[in-house]
């Protein structure tokens, strides 16, 4: 039995950039686990094994690898930073127990990683900090912390001061120890010598270490007490009350570094070690019903549970889907037969494997705490539960957000038709947030995803990946539909045609409802006018005609309908006649309640160097783009708005030509905003072309 409080299941997280997979390549080199460290700007690391990760220098997907430090075994999965491939941060940050946060020391708190944290925080994941790059021109380890407060409204607690600034930086100064970790420049992150504090440092040592000791003391009344008497606590008790308060998210241990220049890294593994939580000090995941509702019991994480366990990534390979699967609860074993709750089937578990990023070690079998893979799964998906047969259970699903921009593909020749439909039903099957429907009229492949680069990702898959050439029409945005008035009315559904007809009679209000509130529906319906089994079959008919709005064909958010009487003769009255009812009373009464066209509105974040901002406010603003905040750095300045989506494709491009190259921008869903009447126009004119062309 495998010793639980030696785990650590952790994620890297941050922004595009700040050097999360060459943290993750160092982390590797010191654990043992490869000898050759491999680096980014030359498509060789060791996590990045897809082809459009190694060229493009950017994180895709999710790579899991297992290592060990201090006899501790680290189950590390290194994330995207790209905001369009959030899913994978988000589904990552699910299944683990703590985090290391990578901030750049120039970039400091970047866009990308402010939702990354956002999400942490929902997921209440434990992190250490670690402020990357401090070699780098315009580095400023200080400038990082006090960002990480204001930016983030997190409370850093800095564990390590710099010794030098950019490229004088040789090494650390622990302040718990008060001893400075040297590194000679050969770049062997083993060469390091341990000294004393340089002298000129002393006074600002014995500064931060009181914060750290006062910060963290806080955790414990009697230390505290003893502290505030003139006892010193020793670096055993401030490491407990670190430790306690690292757990409670009351703040977060902070380090800095150079990966690429191999600083710095040793103390972050061991903060892993002494201050991120072991499987069992995390809350259990909660077990839900069919629903999604929770039970109230929690999975808990001991082997000698029954066999609990979430899938949380497909990965097609060279070998077959690979399903990586976070054990909470119980054991795995080769050829054990276990329930996936989503379905009701039985799988049979069949080749256990560890992962090395795409290396496997073959595995007899896994227990609680484990993060796995395995091979052969039939009918599992992301987010479907594994367990015991004699006990079932569904643990909390993911949610994933939906797909704000389609595009159409079509196969360049007939052969590829076919292959087509295979490659897209595994890459639907790997990624949650990429959806694919087949316009009935056209027959058109209809690809929808988070962004442009994700779409543009996967059409790059399937050239190389499965050899299928498609061409590929002009990016759409996911328009929807709302209305603005309420209107009361009434309808009748009446068929008779000899024998048994149809009648349902059905008075209704339909106004707006509040943003983000979808679709809502409530009867008033006193007496048994509308007889109560027929409800929920109004509720459905209203529901079922919210998928096409009446505009432009998009779907229809945002409604509430609300049944205040009716009529239902006994003999001809049924559940599909009132059905038909509210789909007819839908059609007479949508019309009237002041419809309109609402569009996708992106939070747009844009870094550019000074000497731009002018060029850069001056585009979004052409663009409908709504100016939030401006905010000056070392390096350039920060923008913040609000810009419809429609208005930012090939935004990148421009925005290089604006600023000389220099220029970098991130972009996340936000909300939907009415369209100004001749965008609203255009839209409604495409789709009556598209209509009339089918």
């Amino acid at each position: 039995m495998r010793d639980l409080s030696h785990y650590r299941n952790i994620g890297i997280f941050a922004h595009v950039d700040a050097g999360k997979t060459t943290t993750t390549e160092r982390i590797l080199a010191l654990t043992g686990k490869i000898h050759k460290i491999g680096e980014v700007h030359d498509g060789e690391s060791t996590t990045d094994f897809m082809e459009q990760e190694a060229e493009r220098g950017i994180t895709i997907q999710s790579a899991a690898v297992s290592a060990f430090w201090k006899d501790h075994r680290f189950n590390i999965i290194d994330t995207p930073g790209h905001v369009d491939f959030t899913v994978e941060v988000y589904r990552s940050l699910k299944v683990l127990d703590g985090g290391i946060g990578v901030f750049c020391g120039s970039g400091g708190v970047e866009p990308q990683s402010e939702t990354n944290w956002r999400y942490a925080n929902e997921s209440e994941v434990s992190r250490v900090i670690y402020v990357n790059k401090l070699d780098r021109l315009g580095a400023d380890f200080f400038r990082v912390v006090k960002q990480v407060e204001d930016v983030l409204g997190a409370n850093p607690l800095v564990m390590v001061l710099p010794i030098g600034r950019e490229d004088d930086f040789t090494g650390v100064v622990d302040l718990l120890t008060r001893k400075a970790w040297v590194w000679d420049g050969s770049g062997d992150p083993m060469k390091y010598e341990i000294l004393d504090v340089p002298a000129d440092m002393e006074a600002d040592v014995e500064e931060w270490r009181e914060k750290l000791i006062e910060t963290a003391i806080e955790q414990d009344d009697d230390l505290m007490e003893a502290y505030l008497e003139g006892e010193e606590p020793s670096i055993d008790d401030i490491k407990r009350c670190i430790r306690k308060g690292t757990l409670s998210l009351d703040f977060f241990p902070t380090y800095c570094g150079s990966s690429f220049k191999n600083k710095g890294v040793q103390l972050v593994l061991d903060a892993v070690v002494d201050y991120l939580p072991n499987p069992t000090e995390v809350d259990p995941q909660p077990i839900v019903d069919k629903e999604g509702n929770e039970t109230g019991e929690k999975a808990i994480v001991s082997p000698d549970e029954p066999t609990r366990a979430l899938a949380f990534k497909i990965m097609d390979d060279r070998f077959g889907a690979l399903t990586f699967l976070r054990v909470y609860s119980g054991k795995l074993e080769k050829g054990m037969t276990v329930l996936n709750s989503f379905t009701g089937k039985t799988e049979r578990i069949g080749r256990i494997v560890e992962m090395s990023a795409d290396d496997r070690i073959e595995l007899d079998s896994a227990q609680a705490g484990d993060i796995v893979a395995v091979l052969g799964m039939k009918n599992t998906q992301t987010g479907h539960t594994l367990c015991d047969p004699n006990n079932e259970c569904t643990l909390e699903p993911m949610v994933f957000p939906d797909p704000v921009i389609s595009m159409a593909i079509a196969p360049k020749d007939k052969g590829a038709a076919e292959k087509l439909g295979i490659a897209i039903g595994k890459m639907v099957q790997e990624d949650p947030s990429f959806q694919v429907e087949t316009d009935e009229d056209s027959g058109e492949t209809i690809l929808k995803g988070m962004g442009e680069l994700h779409l543009d990702i996967k059409i790059d898959i399937l050239k190389r990946t499965h050899g299928i050439e498609v061409t590929v029409g002009k990016p759409q945005v996911a328009y929807r539909e709302t209305i603005t008035a309420q209107v009361e009315d009434s309808y009748t559904h009446k068929k008779q045609s000899g024998g048994s007809g149809q009648y349902g009679k059905i008075d209704y209000i339909i106004e707006p409802g509040e943003a983000n509130s979808g679709y809502q529906f409530e009867s008033k319906v006193v007496g048994g006018n509308v007889p109560r089994e027929f409800w929920p079959a109004v509720e459905k008919g209203f529901k079922g005609m919210c998928e096409e709005g009446v505009l432009a064909g998009y779907p229809l958010l945002d409604l509430k309908v609300t049944l205040v009487d009716g009529a239902s003769p006994a003999v001809d009255s049924s559940a599909v006649a009132f059905e038909l009812a509210a789909r007819g009373a839908y059609r007479q009464s949508i019309a009237k309640a002041a419809p309109q066209i609402i569009e996708p509105i992106m939070k747009v974040d844009v870094f550019t160097p000074e000497d731009h901002v002018g060029d850069v406010i001056g585009d979004l603003n052409r663009r409908r783009g709504m100016i939030k905040s401006q905010d000056a750095g070392a390096t350039g300045v920060r923008i913040k708005a609000d810009v419809p989506l429609s208005e930012m494709f090939g935004y990148i491009g421009d925005l290089r030509t604006m600023t000389s190259g220099r220029g970098q921008f991130s972009m996340e869903f936000s909300h939907y905003n009415p369209c100004p009447k001749n965008v609203a126009d255009e839209v409604i004119a495409e789709a009556a072309e598209r209509k009339a062309a089918k």
